[in-house]
């Protein structure tokens, strides 16, 4: 593992200029049950105390509703997080299972019309803010939906089905339900951050009165990886989060992103880049290079995609 935290190493001093530096490690704990162990200079070290004192000052972790990343298992990692000097951001994926630009589903257990899924989902994210706070941990970052370029909780808030409305007051609902017990920042996240039609489509769309407003919303948030649409380029990326930074006004991460040390039948969107670790450290290094790029201050981090995730290498982070 020692090569691994090499590049941490320089992956964080990369992005130490930016307000927020490092990583998602929901899969820790479980490939921690499954027997792995990290090492830092040969000695065995939890991974949150590696990633922290080579620079990391932020960890992300997801939520589901159930299965093997529930509120218990992300309170428990909130605990480590927090234990090490690092800003929370809890990633809610308002499904038992993963989220993403494909999937959206509804919770089983959760009603199937709008008005009880306003309901729900305030008392959920409320109850899960209260959760982090009663046990010491207050979040310190909230992203409510993960990668919800069509929506979420589908059919009912599934944009291609139902418009944006049903986005805009669910995302209302669950972001005055945390605000009722605590004051976490608000992060909304958006896949394809290259691609500004989407990205201003969204956005130009979704505060509608009477349910989600601009004010409502903190920070912005984007993936972007290499290796999904060729579309993804770090030149599309800065002229993207340009506009979208002088649309919003508001901070922007890049929430999402990692870069292969081995990568077979999968075409890159940066061929001048080394498919490697030091490949590694050129991507994040070009990807804080657009951030400290965007007017006013406005990119504000670099949170890399399960570096610690061993035997991951269809997902990308190996």
């Amino acid at each position: 593992m020692q090569a691994v935290f090499i590049f941490l190493s320089l992956l964080f001093s990369q992005a130490l200029a930016l307000t927020y530096h490092g990583s998602d490690l929901s899969s820790l704990a479980i490939v921690e049950k499954n027997g792995v162990q990290f090492t830092d200079n040969g000695r065995v070290t939890p991974f949150e105390t590696i990633l922290k004192n080579h620079g990391s000052n932020a960890a992300r972790v997801r939520v589901w509703t159930a299965g093997d990343y529930n509120t218990n298992y992300g309170l428990q990692l909130a605990k480590r997080i927090k234990a090490a000097g690092m800003t929370l951001i809890v990633d809610l994926h308002f499904s038992d299972t993963w989220a993403d630009p494909g999937k959206q589903g509804i919770p089983a257990a959760w009603p199937k019309d709008l008005n009880g899924l306003n309901t729900q989902i305030y008392t959920y994210t409320q109850n899960l803010v209260q959760q982090f706070s009663n046990q010491g941990t207050p979040i310190d970052i909230l992203q409510v939906g993960n990668e919800i370029n069509n929506g979420l909780l589908w059919p009912v808030g599934e944009i291609s089905q139902n418009g944006i409305n049903p986005v805009s007051q669910l995302l209302h609902s669950a972001i005055n339900g945390a605000k009722s017990v605590g004051n976490p920042k608000i992060l909304i996240h958006l896949a394809n951050g290259w691609d500004w039609s989407d990205l201003q489509w969204w956005f130009s769309n979704v505060f509608i009165q009477g349910a989600l407003s601009k004010d409502q919303v903190d920070i912005i948030g984007v993936s972007f990886y290499p290796f999904y649409d060729s579309g993804a380029t770090l030149s599309a990326l800065k002229s993207s989060l340009t506009n979208l930074a002088n649309l919003m006004g508001k901070p922007i991460v890049v929430a999402e992103t990692d870069w292969p040390v081995s990568c077979s039948g999968t075409k890159l969107t940066e061929p001048s880049i080394a498919v490697s670790a030091a490949g590694q450290q050129t991507w994040i290094t070009d990807i804080k290079n657009v951030l400290t790029g965007l007017p006013d201050g406005l990119g504000q981090g670099i949170f890399y995609w399960e570096p610690g995730w061993v035997g991951s290498a269809s997902l990308g982070s190996r």
